[in-house]
């Protein structure tokens, strides 16, 4: 028969053993976390000397040029970009979750009337350029710290250059 103690006592044991593990995890991540950066070659984006070794210096190469990328953008790509972008935000003037993105290019940052937006933006001042939409795109939380849009941003400079020209499409 069963020991209804012992089988506590043993789910117990291997309960506090997961969480131990999945804490010893977390501690060593945040520990040991490189920001996931890779090069491009796809190793790490850093290297660490034995002691004595010579440090050569490479150029990083910055990728191509905003300008160049959106004079060639395909706004038919951008509009299936555009999906991500759909869950809180709307293309007939009205808001949903974010402000409507109908005539985001050129317009007034913050400037959506009756739209709740962060202080950061509503703030913010100046216009939402091509350059300007591309540099929040690619990281917003840096771009505005403290904006209430929880996107962890696009990578790829392609895929924003394409959604922008597709919202420049959108007036």
């Amino acid at each position: 028969m069963f020991d209804t103690m012992t089988l506590t006592k043993t789910l117990g044991a291997f309960c506090g053993a997961l969480l131990i593990f999945l804490l010893g995890n977390l501690a060593a991540e945040s520990l040991y976390h490189v920001g996931g950066e890779h090069s491009e070659e796809g190793g790490p984006a850093y290297v660490l000397l034995a002691e004595g070794e010579a440090v050569e210096e490479e150029v990083a190469q910055e990728g191509p040029n905003f300008e160049e990328v959106f004079a060639v953008a395909d706004a038919g790509a951008g509009e299936k970009m555009f999906k991500q972008c759909a869950a809180c935000h709307k293309l007939n003037g009205v808001d949903g979750t974010g402000p409507h993105l109908n005539g985001v290019v050129g317009r007034l940052v913050g400037s959506v009337g009756g739209y709740g937006y962060s202080a950061v933006l509503a703030g913010h001042g100046g216009a939402w350029e091509p350059e300007e939409l591309n540099a929040f795109l690619t990281k917003p939380k840096e771009y505005a710290p403290g904006t209430k849009m929880g996107y962890a941003g696009m990578k790829k400079i392609e895929d924003r250059a394409n959604l922008i020209a597709y919202l420049q499409t959108q007036q």
